[in-house]
């Protein structure tokens, strides 16, 4: 709410608001089945099931819940790509096949073990002899939003006032930087479930003692990996905006964490604390790097949500398949000798099938939400009229 305009901020809140409720019916009427459903194709689980037992995942109710918590993430990240333009109606409408079925699938692709991407398959081979690393989501929560959110801005156009008529850009600025921090410092604390929560039970995350599963190692160095990645991103961000633009920017650093934050996720409790420092560093130049690219392109993100999600995201894929060690990989999936990263001895393998995904899940999302934003877009219930947006839509919308 604090990165838009006064006007529109209990827009934004409602519709945040409404990610959680209405994702939470979704993806157990629908989400919850396509995503762990047994049997499984591969690509989607076929079972309707609603609360009963997986056996694949050993299911109970709080895995549900979890589950729930990475969908309504995913279209929560899509909002900030189209904000302060967006009618209602369409909102309600792609929030719920987002959570219901878009998000899900890819979910079934990395997270179960039927799924063809799946570094834990238990049936067939694995997609070259590694599977895809994604531990707590930078491809499938944050790319998933981030291209969702692409498309969404990308149809729509950008906001009334965005860009002048010589195509220069506009800052339409946030109404509260206080509401900025105080978001991001809440975020940073629930990285922490995010990214260690991933383990899913700490019964998993050690073994012997003395061995390298001794002391819930796997849980702490995954919250220290993640705590650095973020604050070297801040970091870089703050300096590197400030030979931009002559400014210490508090809203360019907390777009920067989280940054750092959504490109460590995949690789977290694979990497070494000193290579998070270089998925920070790397991220935050992705961050601003493609932020220009987007003024250039006069495209408009709100929230810079696409950029930071979806470009942040697809790096921290990348960056799990080059840092990778192979210790770590052994202890989270339990099998010697498979794939790690190639800049830490482990050969292609791992950055290929790394690839191949971030291809497919750009593919995928596209291939759902783009169509579906311009069918709105088509039936004129996309985007609101030049007066409202002018007003403001909690003036117009939400009664005043």
């Amino acid at each position: 709410a604090g990165s838009v305009r006064a006007k529109n901020s209990m827009n934004i809140m409602l519709t945040n608001v409404l990610d959680a409720a209405a994702g939470a019916l979704f993806y157990y009427l629908f989400g919850f089945a396509f995503a762990f459903g047994a049997p499984s194709n591969g690509f989607i689980g076929k079972h309707f099931f609603g609360l009963k037992q997986v056996p694949q995942v050993g299911f109970d109710y709080s895995f549900f819940l979890f589950q729930w918590a990475f969908a309504i993430a995913a279209a929560g990240i899509t909002s900030g790509s189209i904000a302060e333009r967006t009618q209602f109606v369409a909102y309600l409408i792609y929030s719920a096949f987002l959570t219901g079925f878009v998000y899900p699938v890819v979910s079934h692709w990395i997270w179960s073990a039927d799924g063809w991407a799946s570094a834990s398959r238990t049936s067939g081979s694995l997609l070259f002899g590694s599977g895809v690393i994604d531990f707590a989501g930078s491809g499938v929560v944050h790319m998933v939003g981030g291209v969702a959110g692409l498309w969404g801005a990308l149809i729509e156009g950008p906001r009334i006032g965005r860009f002048d008529h010589a195509g220069r850009s506009v800052a339409l600025r946030g109404h509260s930087a206080s509401l900025v921090v105080l978001g991001s410092f809440l975020l940073w604390f629930g990285w922490y479930g995010f990214n260690p929560g991933s383990f899913l039970t700490i019964l998993k995350s050690y073994g012997p003692p003395g061995s390298i599963h001794g002391q819930w190692s796997a849980v702490g160095r995954t919250a220290v990996t993640t705590t650095l990645a973020g604050s070297t991103a801040a970091l870089t961000t703050l300096f590197g905006k400030r030979l931009q633009t002559g400014h210490w920017n508090v809203i360019d650093v907390c777009n920067g964490l989280l940054g750092g934050f959504a490109a460590i996720t995949a690789g977290c409790s694979v990497v070494d604390p000193w290579a998070a420092i270089i998925c920070g560093f790397v991220s935050a130049w992705v961050l601003i790097g493609l932020n220009a690219l987007a003024a250039r392109l006069k495209f408009d993100d709100p929230l810079e949500a696409a950029q930071l999600h979806g470009g942040c995201g697809a790096w921290g894929v990348i960056f799990t398949a080059l840092f990778a060690r192979k210790e770590y990989v052994d202890q989270i999936f339990g099998q010697p000798g498979r794939p790690y990263g190639l800049f830490m001895g482990g050969g292609g393998r791992l950055l290929g099938a790394h690839i191949v995904v971030i291809l497919v899940i750009a593919a995928w999302v596209s291939f759902t939400m783009a169509p579906l934003f311009l069918v709105l877009n088509k039936l004129g219930l996309l985007r609101i009229s030049a007066e409202d947006e002018m007003a403001g839509m909690d003036q117009t919308r939400h009664g005043g």
